[in-house]
């Protein structure tokens, strides 16, 4: 597969994973899946932090993964999220997720071992090499306890063709710029905080994977598209429109304002598993006003 940063352009979704009675709810799944296509969606990312991967058991990771291949039909990419702190765990559900017919894979550097650059390079490392498919690296601080720096970025780059993108969630407009000063323009930036997706993209990344997305994939493209396309006072607009969604979606830890907000609209149940709980009754009260404002 070419690692063309056209490949890497765009909106890609990360993707909630729906319950009923605490069971995957594959036709809510389907549904959020065909609005995503509908829209015009670049991607949908599987089983990433958004889809509650820390709860699924393996069997419901690759499920889901599964499931999305089989709706999607090649109508977006598919990037499975196959990240673990367990090196062995993340090579095996990469390749069984491989096995599935995916596009490429969202991994997340290891979280809560706190490894060293060089355990963190020797992570990616060992799955860029078990794969031929792209590799989208996640680097998300405020998540994992660590970050993927800047040099061990430019050298998983520069080592393994495969690693073709990082999604950057620092929340740092400044990592952006480092990254794309230090990487090969082969290998595309991805925002990884709706709210930074336009700041970002000032400064070289070419999208976002998104969770507003979710809800309002259309709206959510559509900015970027318009800055990609060199509108860039029109993506300024849509951003101002968007912002108090960005916001009100990471009231609470993520997917839960995401998935309560997509309950108000009937499209599956709120429900998360332990140890998330239900969006509290101050947070719900604030995010009904703004879903209010998009006549949501």
């Amino acid at each position: 597969m070419s690692s063309s940063p056209a490949l890497y352009r765009g909106t890609y979704t990360a993707l909630v994973t729906p319950f009923r009675h605490d069971r995957v709810d594959k036709a809510a799944f389907t549904r959020l899946l065909e609005a995503q296509i509908a829209a015009g969606i670049d991607g949908v990312i599987p089983v990433g932090t958004t889809g509650e991967s820390a709860t699924l058991s393996m069997e419901e990771h690759l499920r889901v993964i599964g499931l999305t291949v089989e709706v999607v039909k090649g109508r977006a990419k598919v990037l499975a999220g196959t990240g673990s702190n367990n090196t062995s765990e993340a090579l095996f559900l990469t390749t069984e997720a491989g096995k599935l017919g995916v596009d490429g894979f969202l991994v997340v550097s290891p979280y809560y071992n706190k490894p060293s650059q060089a355990g963190v390079f020797a992570h990616y490392a060992a799955l860029a090499g078990s794969t031929p498919l792209p590799i989208v690296t996640y680097s998300v601080p405020g998540r994992t306890g660590g970050e993927i720096s800047i040099e061990t970025m430019a050298n998983l780059a520069a080592k393994y063709p495969n690693i073709v993108a990082i999604k950057e969630a620092g929340g740092s407009i400044e990592r952006f710029s480092q990254l794309r000063q230090a990487l090969p323009d082969h290998v595309a930036v991805l925002s990884g905080d709706d709210s930074m997706t336009l700041p970002a993209l000032a400064v070289g990344a070419t999208g976002v994977i998104s969770v507003a997305s979710n809800l309002l994939p259309k709206e959510v493209g559509d900015l970027v598209r318009a800055f990609l396309a060199g509108h860039a006072a029109e993506a300024e607009k849509l951003h101002r429109q968007l912002y108090p969604i960005f916001r009100d979606l990471f009231i609470e830890a993520n997917p839960v304002p995401a998935k309560t907000a997509l309950s108000r609209q009937g499209w599956m149940t709120a429900d998360v598993r332990l140890p998330l709980v239900p969006l509290q009754p101050a947070s719900l009260a604030r995010l009904e006003v703004t879903l209010k404002q998009f006549g949501l």
